[in-house]
């Protein structure tokens, strides 16, 4: 009956978010089983459960997913991202906002590097670019809006010293990051299968989804990849994880090669994705 009761977690956790437990239930029983004791239930009552107390998914997620990450992380991308892309985008907006999205920002570290990186290129003037970063997990992003790192979290681990010293501020045995940067980078609870979330997010030039599809199927894969699409403004980019890639050539991206790395550009069809945003 545990058994049982575990699988019909494990449908109803990939089916919210897209993790996928359903070969791996010893796994999900060691993450989720001391919260189900604490509630004296058992997987088949947490299962109604969930489906009755919302806010018991921001516990599950919490519980489930991985939020290691660092500044300045995939290097490689990130300097193609500063020398090719942003001077693309420079012009390309009059009259708003250059808009990125960091879409799995977990604690921070992601948008707030894309800030600091911007504002090296010297291409932008104050206010003329908005980071929207998201994740599922409410946690990290509590962390992530406070802006605030302990001296000695590996987060800082392949920062340049210079851009430490410059856009943080030694503080309580940490670093705190500056009000200028801070205010560059938006955050909000995000799951990236609830497509009325995306929609209300709106267009945006450039986002940054990086090592999350790994942990999805290819069902969910392709529609993260086709709302993503839709989310993209017409010859918009797209960067994934290092292990990540699109093999689906209707899926409607090129692939950009550099020497070191590889990205999206979205091949455009304009009136179709304006006409998906007007009619929401």
């Amino acid at each position: 009956m545990q058994e049982t009761g575990l699988a019909k977690l494990s449908k109803i956790i990939h089916d919210y978010c897209g993790l996928g437990y359903h070969d791996r239930l010893t796994i999900l029983r060691d993450k989720i089983s001391k919260r189900v004791n604490e509630l004296g239930l058992t997987y088949e009552d947490y299962c109604n459960y969930l489906t009755k107390t919302n806010e018991e998914w921001d516990v599950v997620i919490e519980l489930l997913t991985i939020n290691e990450t660092y500044f300045y992380r995939e290097e490689d991308q990130l300097n193609e991202c500063c020398s090719f892309v942003l001077p693309l985008m420079k012009d390309k907006n009059k009259n708003r906002p250059l808009r990125i999205w960091s879409a799995a920002c977990s604690s921070g570290e992601e948008p707030y590097t894309l800030a600091m990186l911007i504002q090296e290129t010297g291409l932008f003037l104050p206010g003329s670019v908005e980071i929207i970063a998201t994740d599922i997990n409410k946690k990290v992003l509590q962390k992530a809006e406070k802006g605030w790192y302990h001296n000695s979290s590996f987060a800082f681990r392949r920062i340049p010293e210079r851009l430490l010293k410059k856009y943080f501020i030694d503080e309580n045995d940490g670093y705190q990051i500056n009000a200028s940067t801070k205010r560059m980078v938006k955050f909000q609870q995000v799951n990236l299968l609830h497509e009325n979330q995306l929609t209300e997010i709106g267009q945006v030039d450039i986002i940054f989804c990086r090592n999350v599809l790994i942990y999805f199927d290819q069902d969910k894969t392709k529609r993260v990849i086709q709302s993503l699409y839709r989310n993209l403004t017409p010859t918009g980019y797209l960067f994934l994880g290092h292990a990540e890639s699109i093999t689906d050539s209707s899926m409607g991206f090129q692939k950009v090669r550099s020497d070191k790395s590889f990205y999206y550009r979205k091949e455009s069809n304009q009136d179709e994705t304006i006409r998906y945003f007007s009619s929401r």
